[in-house]
């Protein structure tokens, strides 16, 4: 049994990229003025890479044993 919604969609994107010859650069120019028309916020991302943050790490001997952050010590848990 075929899939009418599938088809339809397929039916639309080959009627769409017809219009332009299948020209892929002509039909991305079409979206963008299409976007550009439709006065929606267009969101960009920046290009450059960034470093992921990395957890700053503590040393057990800075760490207070029963601090009322870290609840009761090992020894007092039992």
């Amino acid at each position: 049994m075929p899939d009418t919604i599938v088809q339809e969609i397929r039916k639309t994107r080959d009627d769409y990229a017809r219009q332009f010859n299948y020209d892929l650069h002509q039909m991305c120019l079409d979206l963008r003025r299409e976007q550009e028309l439709s006065g929606a916020k267009i969101v960009t991302f920046s290009t450059k890479c960034t470093q992921p943050k990395i957890a700053q790490q503590t040393n057990p001997a800075d760490v207070r044993e029963g601090s009322a952050q870290d609840g009761p010590s090992v020894a007092a848990r039992g």
